[in-house]
């Protein structure tokens, strides 16, 4: 069986947890985390970080955009990545912008947890522009429409609410809902689907 190295905080876990539920393909998770002293992860991926998916032959894929396509080609059944290839890079697009969002964030995460007089407040105001630009992005590109994509629920729509996930969890202070309607409403249908709601974070 699959065996999925993830952290069930990490956005981009969940975005692999998502996937592999959609797709209905088993799974067994192992809960780590990459901030434990020896960093257990190690053992898996060299670069120390979650999710690493090990095959059935051991063979270990990582960083989350090579997992999820890898999931997206092993079953035909909801097709996660658009074939035409403009339709596929529009939906890469929008995993690199979501993805690009939860970077700022855990960059911030990181610096919070260095000593107060390590941390830079220029480096943090950085960081924070790049959050709040994305998220503007990421509601423009929506829009009205039903779906990220356009008529059809795709890897933008996962992506997407997984960022909006991880700002509830490590960016309360960007209060995203009251600023975006068309996100709030968004999140909330994604949060309807059984594969969000079985891996929403913990608080």
């Amino acid at each position: 069986m699959l065996k999925l190295i993830a952290s069930p905080t990490s956005p981009y876990a969940r975005k692999v947890r998502i996937a592999l539920a959609e797709k209905k393909i088993e799974c067994e998770m192992l809960s780590m985390s990459a901030w434990e002293g020896d960093n257990p992860v190690h053992a898996y991926n060299p670069l120390g970080k979650v999710p690493v998916l090990v095959l059935d032959d051991g063979t270990q894929l990582f960083d989350s955009r090579v997992i999820v396509e890898y999931i997206d080609s092993v079953s035909p059944v909801s097709r996660l990545i658009p074939e035409p290839t403009r339709q596929r890079i529009v939906v890469r697009r929008w995993e690199a912008l979501a993805d690009g969002v939860c970077d700022a964030i855990a960059l911030t995460v990181i610096e919070h947890r260095r000593p107060a007089h390590l941390q830079s407040e220029e480096w943090m105001a950085r960081q924070d522009r790049k959050i709040r630009a994305g998220v503007e992005e990421l509601a423009r590109d929506l829009g009205d429409k039903p779906w990220c994509n356009g008529e059809a629920y795709s890897l933008a729509d996962i992506a997407t609410g997984c960022a909006l996930g991880y700002l509830d969890l490590r960016y309360p202070a960007l209060d995203w809902r009251a600023a975006y309607d068309n996100l709030a409403r968004h999140a909330e249908k994604l949060g309807k689907r059984a594969s969000f709601a079985e891996t929403r974070p913990p608080a």
